[in-house]
């Protein structure tokens, strides 16, 4: 803007001062060398503009094909360096972080998947409807819907109507519909009936993101994933791992601080936590095993007696999740939850 601005003054210099000469039958030398000055100063500004001009048009060419290029490889997250917080250094963050995961395998050595499921097309058709609502509800509805659709043949050929009836207890049940239904087709059109172990072929079927493809590749396959759900994505920047809000910029960072072996279970601890103690509204960090190590302390209830009476699930003396949970969750103390309409 400042050199057009430049360029416009000496533009009317030299017109204004032509005006000038012809009108008094002089030229004055004044104006003259004012004007060969401000065309001369004005030169290496349009020359300067000139060359913003083109480096813009250059960047702007190239940046298409970058972004095409990060459309064609979505799957693959590069692993960034996690800014450490305050004046943490990132040694001491990548110390801190792995002991949190230490302490939460100690409270939580039974984690797991909190998906009722017996194989891997059981567990990403229960992922794709855990959207918007809870496990307890998925664990409840999905036994009806794996007895009369046990295979992605059965469920791809099911009527609509039928299996909207099945899942209208999750909620947004026709969307959901659409997305098994859809799911089933892809797998036996593309995939031969059978569930991909791979990313990028599990992010191509209907419904399916980064978030359930890992879900299914660590807990159904034995492939080390993060699942960024929204208990992580809270916890990581409570414990101020990353200041990231996007679920893959979140992914990347947190992957940066742990062995790629621990990546499965660091989701269950971590999500674990979330649902148990470390709440979105008011966390319970009076009774919270990794207090000292917790940037946020303070945040919620730090009375012992009173925390105490905010945890969850097995931590509170109630149900679990899961209908049929693993035995080391029951052996630990857990409790099964109780089947769609059951009483007491």
């Amino acid at each position: 803007m400042v050199a057009r601005r430049d360029s416009a003054v000496g533009e009317q210099g030299v017109g204004g001062g032509k005006k000038t000469a012809k009108a008094a039958g002089k030229a004055p030398v004044e104006k003259r060398t004012s004007a060969k000055k401000a065309t001369k100063e004005t030169a290496p500004v349009r020359k300067a503009a000139a060359v913003k001009k083109v480096a813009a048009v250059k960047k702007a060419t190239v940046a298409p094909k970058k972004a095409a290029g990060a459309v064609k490889k979505a799957s693959a997250i590069k692993t960034v360096a996690a800014k450490p917080p305050r004046n943490e250094s990132q040694t001491a963050l990548v110390r801190r972080a792995r002991r949190i995961n230490r302490e939460l395998a100690e409270v939580f050595p039974y984690a797991h998947p909190e998906l009722d499921f017996e194989n891997p097309f059981q567990l990403i058709l229960a992922t794709v409807l855990s959207a918007q609502t809870t496990d307890l509800r998925v664990n409840q509805t999905t036994p009806a819907l794996f007895a009369k659709y046990p295979t992605p043949e059965d469920l791809a050929a099911a009527n609509p109507e039928e299996v909207e009836e099945i899942l209208r207890p999750t909620g947004f049940f026709r969307a959901k519909t659409k997305s098994v239904i859809g799911l089933s087709k892809a797998l036996v059109e593309n995939f031969g009936g059978e569930v991909p172990g791979r990313l990028d072929d599990l992010v191509t079927l209907p419904g399916v993101g980064r978030k359930t493809a890992f879900v299914v590749l660590g807990n159904a396959f034995g492939r080390p994933g993060i699942t960024v759900d929204t208990h992580f994505m809270r916890l990581v920047r409570r414990w101020q791992w990353t200041d990231e809000t996007d679920p893959e910029k979140i992914e990347a960072a947190v992957s940066a601080l742990f062995p790629k072996s621990d990546w499965t279970d660091l989701s269950h601890h971590v999500i674990w936590h979330g649902r148990r103690i470390c709440h979105a509204r008011k966390p319970a960090c009076g009774a919270c095993p990794i207090a000292p190590l917790c940037p946020a302390y303070g945040e919620g209830e730090t009375d012992p007696e009173k925390a105490r009476k905010l945890l969850k699930y097995e931590k509170g003396g109630f149900p679990g999740q899961r209908l049929n949970p693993p035995q080391a969750y029951l052996d630990a103390g857990g409790k099964a939850a109780p089947p769609l309409g059951a009483t007491g």
